[in-house]
């Protein structure tokens, strides 16, 4: 059932386009929280599982996860344990499910990516939002932030990182990542720039929360 007190800002997004900042700078003018990497480390709080199981599942499919730990660990059963219980992939994506479904219980919040617009979409007031932008854009912040040293690098670190995140949300959803349908409102953030953008994003924020909207 929803809490019709509560909302949560979700904000899906390309990789490279600044969401962190501008969530961040949503959530300090809306006076609410804020939840990004945080989920990963309440969930693993919350399940006894090592960090790491999760930043690795972090926007990840289960077929990507598993491949990824074969790699790493030589082998792999389709389960990973925390002491003595098997933690299987979709019990990742599930633990943080819960986690974000506490968190918006708890109070008005902004949280970044992970599928929260659907895993929410029946618990609270949820606003949707989807941030893009031009690859150049894309490009020089990825460079400037240290992912990568050259254009061709960050070119195809955005191209990967936006393929995973598509396959993950579509994977978890019945809706298709990026797509104009699947949020209330999608902002090419070079447009604007961050400042202009969150401030977008809350005066929106602001009229839907007004009565009878």
């Amino acid at each position: 059932m929803k809490n019709s007190k509560n909302y949560v800002v979700t904000l899906g997004r390309q990789f490279g386009c600044g969401a962190r900042e501008i969530g961040q700078m949503v959530a300090q003018m809306l006076g609410i929280g804020y939840y990004d990497k945080e989920i990963l480390l309440e969930a693993a709080k919350s399940s006894g599982v090592e960090p790491a199981i999760f930043e690795a599942s972090d926007e990840r499919t289960p077929k990507f996860f598993s491949s990824l730990w074969s790699f790493n660990l030589g082998y792999y059963s389709g389960t990973l344990f925390a002491g003595d219980q098997p933690v299987k992939e979709d019990n990742v994506y599930h633990t943080q499910s819960e986690v974000m479904i506490e968190l918006a219980q708890k109070g008005p919040c902004v949280i970044v990516g992970r599928t929260a617009d659907y895993i929410l979409r029946d618990k609270c007031k949820v606003i949707s939002i989807f941030l893009h932008s031009s690859m150049d854009d894309r490009i020089k912040r990825i460079i400037s932030r240290g992912d990568c040293a050259t254009r061709k690098e960050a070119k195809d670190m955005a191209i990967k990182q936006n393929k995973l995140r598509a396959n993950y949300y579509d994977f978890y959803t019945d809706k298709h990542w990026g797509m104009s349908e699947s949020y209330d409102l999608s902002i090419d953030c070079s447009k604007l720039g961050p400042e202009r953008t969150a401030q977008l994003i809350v005066d929106y924020v602001k009229t839907r929360l007004s009565p009878g909207k």
